[in-house]
């Protein structure tokens, strides 16, 4: 097989349009958690909600398009990557790194998917999706436990990515010279980074609980875990912390798209 030069221009567009797209996703979903926490939500609380979001904005049809395009783009940088590039690692590492790329593939036509069904005009949101995914395996045999398996990895990736973040072990994907730019861009990592990992821990604690208590209407996804943080004491405030994390996260994808090394 022919080898692709990861760091080509047309790769290098891809990526810093696609992180563009992907920004705009998070600040969406920063909207419609801040507006949970203030009680005055129209739309759920996970990625089909943020979508609908962008979706009546001026223009809104247009800029949903927009972000679809971005997402599919991410997702063919990252085919290739999974194919040929992380060539600056070697052995585990690099085979490591590859199956992430890919599984970001998975996760970027996903998103791209659920965006454009909103544009279809399709009713089901995400969280129902995942009930009724979560409702049909647990009527399985061995189905609890394998939501609870579910559930303790997705806890564990929440961990992860909060332990990356807090690590800065993301500055790794970037190149640029100190200054302001650098620590603007450690800042908006690092906060994005811990409210990220906050937020899929508390999914797959649901899952767990989902799974215990044999009730799919816990395994809501984003939504559930955004409405569960709302409901605690003090909880209005925490959605709020991580609202703004979420919005820092989507200045890190802005910073993405200028400063990040393309072929890894």
């Amino acid at each position: 097989m022919t080898a692709v030069n990861t760091s080509s221009p047309a790769l290098r567009y891809l990526s810093r349009v696609g992180f563009v797209g992907y920004g705009l996703l998070h600040l969406a979903l920063a909207w419609v958690a801040a507006q949970i926490a203030l009680g005055r939500s129209g739309q759920e609380g996970d990625q089909s909600g943020a979508f609908r979001t962008l979706a009546g904005q001026p223009f809104g049809e247009v800029l949903l398009w927009f972000v679809i395009v971005c997402l599919v783009a991410l997702a063919i940088w990252q085919a290739v990557l999974a194919v040929w590039g992380h060539r600056d690692t070697q052995g585990k590492e690099r085979l490591a790194e590859r199956v992430f790329s890919a599984a970001r593939v998975v996760i970027y036509l996903a998103l791209a998917f659920t965006a454009g069904k909103v544009v279809a005009g399709a009713p089901q949101s995400s969280a129902e999706q995942q009930q009724q995914a979560t409702a049909g395996l647990m009527a399985k045999p061995a189905g609890e436990w394998l939501v609870g398996l579910i559930g303790v990895a997705v806890l564990a990736f929440g961990i992860g990515m909060l332990w990356y973040g807090l690590k800065r072990r993301f500055l790794r994907k970037l190149e640029f010279g100190g200054g302001r730019s650098r620590s603007a861009a450690i800042r908006a990592g690092q906060v994005g980074y811990a409210a990220k990992g906050v937020a899929f821990g508390i999914v797959g604690y649901l899952l767990i609980e989902a799974a215990v208590k044999n009730d799919p209407a816990k395994s809501r996804g984003l939504d559930a875990a955004l409405h569960t943080v709302a409901g605690q004491p003090y909880g209005r405030f925490l959605l709020l912390a991580i609202a703004l994390g979420l919005a820092a996260f989507a200045v890190y994808c802005l910073f993405q798209a200028r400063y990040r090394k393309v072929g890894s």
